[in-house]
């Protein structure tokens, strides 16, 4: 899953009238920042981490939670590739809290002000909610446990090996294995934060957004950002609204308008008018666009079609289009292979990057140096600011106990080992207790990582867990099972680390207490694992072809990650001829590729594409990857026109366009529960099926 971040820039104008560029406000505002923003909020009493945690915070975390666990989870079953929403989070909280105290003000009842710590509070416990959408497993190894997925594979389909959504089952998983990751790391906070000073980009983009929204001159641009965000919502709402009222039946409606011809459509080549994927494309950097539409390109555009040619030769004539031992087999398992080089290569370079950073620190603590992360100052000129030192103070004045932290966790892995048994049987009381021994110094890996690099890597520790726990079961005790829920338990924990460490930078530059974000992070990781099943349940009793492919919910990472477990316990024996050579090829391409990335640098880099971005496609098709371009497209001429408004109003514009069109998805799914259909089906038929129809039609 790709993560792109957005720091809103404010467009302002000099004394002479002439309007400065956006870059160079930016630089401005981050040396001013560097310099007094704590001196901008010195009038301003910090509220004791008590006050920080208010009702109205987490009433408008848990309206903003389901909104974005909406639109995170119908990411997650149709592409997978969920861009950043903190920028979302963070301008909404501001909006509704905001607008709740100004009410309040006017009339004369406001007990308590809204201030940045709140803000981030809210940001917190938002994005630790819809979170669990993503690390809970929905569109991946825990769908991927289902009959519907296994029955897309002869292989290891058995009873043992497949077990089926149910809400019961589904919440308690959540609640035992979601807030480990949040103990494993709360003893390293200040070594993270205030010793190795990680930088944490997506962390910080977050606390300059939200400190920037607490002054007068950005409260008035985030009530026009805001006024952005509604006008876009509001018609991508109504588009999906259309659109629902011509898609009575199969292959019905403009998500099946062949924009390119019918033969590019059957090779999915089109636009499915898609307002979700405008957005994400507008939020996405250029270089993931370009990626996925050069994988595109690559899959269906040249490699499917030669090997379809070959039917009858590397696999039967007969063969179902879906079927694992056809042309579906080539698709899933060579976007296998690349996402598994891409993950081995950034693994492999991100602990080393780890490892050689923390072996710097020590190394050269006595003498005041910092982590090789970036631009820093010498030692000379590494005393702390005026900021740094209220920042630090603040920081290390609400300890969180570490013996807190050890008996919160030694007492849920107890509570897990004993617990997950009874929910996986497959999944042994010793495969756990391994897990768990080994998770808090993954979890400390993956979360310092992120601190260096902005990229959290815990859907490549949890494939780790698949392959070890799944080969150890083995394929007779339902191998394939186990490794998918040992997948799920190493993936929220690693996840939920690094973004909670995320957070404590966020906090730590918004002189928002430790406990605060500890305990907004724990309060929404819980409503996390009640919102995120309930929600996946309504899309899989509304939407009887979820996890098909072709439908319009394929939740490609299911059968993905399946096929995984499957390769980690049975082998190679069950791919097609010549697939296994076409694995090797990519596996080695993908690492290649990113190895000549880093031996080029960023300037040359960024005209080489992502494998990891490329191998989407492989499997999808290109029909969202031409919204997304187009996304880029808009933004792009946008930027061209007027570079100032385009960065200020890009991300709301994209986020409208994501949250009216996601948040379409409740009213449809009601409908479809309710048993209300559409009443047209609007549909492309090439000229000689008219004809054939029409004859049919008439007597």
């Amino acid at each position: 899953m790709d993560r792109s971040n957005s720091v809103n820039r404010r467009e302002a104008h000099t004394t002479n009238g002439t309007k400065k560029t956006q870059e160079e406000l930016f630089v401005q505002e981050e040396e001013q920042e560097v310099q007094s923003v704590e001196r901008i909020f010195e009038s301003k009493q910090v509220p004791s981490w008590q006050s920080q945690l208010t009702l109205r915070a987490f009433f408008v975390s848990l309206i903003l939670g389901i909104l974005f666990t909406f639109i995170v989870m119908k990411l997650n079953l149709t592409t997978g590739i969920i861009p950043s929403l903190n920028v979302s989070a963070g301008l909404l909280g501001f909006f509704f809290v905001k607008t709740w105290t100004k009410f309040l003000d006017k009339s004369g009842i406001l007990k308590q002000p809204f201030t940045r710590q709140e803000n981030t509070v809210i940001q917190t416990c938002v994005v630790a909610t819809s979170g669990i959408a993503y690390s809970g497993g929905f569109g991946s190894y825990l769908f991927g446990m289902s009959e519907v997925v296994a029955k897309q594979s002869t292989e290891a389909n058995a009873a043992d090996n497949v077990k089926n959504p149910s809400l019961g089952w589904m919440i308690t998983f959540l609640f035992v294995v979601s807030f480990l990751g949040l103990f494993s790391v709360v003893p390293l906070r200040k070594i993270m934060i205030i010793d190795f000073k990680l930088i944490y980009p997506s962390g910080t983009a977050t606390a300059h957004l939200i400190n920037s929204f607490h002054t007068p001159q950005g409260a008035k641009l985030a009530k026009k950002q805001v006024k952005a965000l509604k006008k876009f919502f509001t018609f991508s709402f109504l588009w999906g609204f259309f659109q629902w009222f011509f898609t009575g039946g199969d292959g019905c409606g403009f998500g099946s308008f062949p924009t390119f011809g019918l033969k590019a459509f059957e090779n999915r080549f089109y636009f499915d008018f898609s307002a979700t994927y405008v957005g994400v494309g507008m939020i996405c950097p250029y270089l993931i666009n370009v990626s996925l539409l050069v994988g595109a390109i690559l899959s269906w555009g040249i490699m499917w079609p030669l090997i379809e040619d070959r039917k009858g030769h590397w696999y039967p004539a007969d063969q179902s289009p879906s079927s694992l031992h056809g042309i579906q087999g080539y698709r899933v398992f060579i976007a296998i292979a690349i996402i598994l080089g891409d993950g081995l290569y950034n693994f492999i370079k991100v602990l080393g990057r780890t490892l050689y950073g923390i072996y710097c620190q020590f190394r050269e603590k006595k003498a005041g140096s910092v982590l090789p992360v970036g631009a820093r100052a010498s030692p000379a000129e590494a005393s702390l600011s005026y900021d740094d030192q209220i920042r630090t103070e603040l920081f290390l004045k609400d300890q969180i106990p570490t013996w807190v932290a050890i008996v919160g966790y030694v007492s849920i892995a107890i509570i897990s080992t004993i617990t997950l048994p009874h929910i996986f049987h497959q999944l042994k009381w010793y495969y756990i207790v391994v897990i768990y021994i080994f998770a808090p110094v993954l979890a400390f890996c993956n979360a310092y990582g992120c601190g260096l690099t902005d990229w959290s890597l815990a859907s490549t520790y949890g494939k780790l867990a698949i392959f070890t726990i799944g080969a150890w079961a083995g394929a007779s005790h339902g191998g394939v099972l186990a490794g998918l829920a040992a997948c799920g338990v190493m993936m929220n924990i690693v996840s939920t680390a690094s973004d909670l460490t995320q957070d404590f930078k966020t906090g730590y530059m918004t002189l928002a207490s430790p406990r605060s974000m500890f305990i907004s992070q724990i309060i929404g990781t819980a409503m996390g694992c009640v919102i995120s099943p309930c929600v996946f349940w309504l899309f899989y009793k509304a939407f009887h072809d979820l996890g098909v492919p072709g439908s319009e919910y394929p939740a490609p990472y299911a059968i993905v990650y399946r096929n995984i477990s499957i390769l980690g316990v049975e082998g190679f024996s069950a791919l097609p001829k010549n697939c296994l050579t076409l694995c090797y090829i990519f596996f080695i391409g993908a690492i290649a590729i990113n190895a000549l990335r880093d031996a080029l640098g960023k300037n040359k880099a960024k005209y080489i594409p992502l494998p990891m971005a490329m191998a989407i496609p492989f499997y999808l098709g290109s029909y969202f990857t031409i919204d997304m371009c187009l996304g880029s497209l808009i933004l792009f001429i946008w930027t061209k026109i007027n570079k100032a408004k385009a960065d200020a109003f890009g991300p709301a514009v994209a986020s409208g366009l994501i949250c009216g069109d996601g948040i379409w998805t409740l009213p449809s799914s009601i409908l479809a529960l309710s048993g209300v259909n559409p009443p047209i089906c609007m549909k492309f038929l090439s000229r000689k099926d008219n004809i054939r129809v029409d004859k049919f039609m008439k007597p």
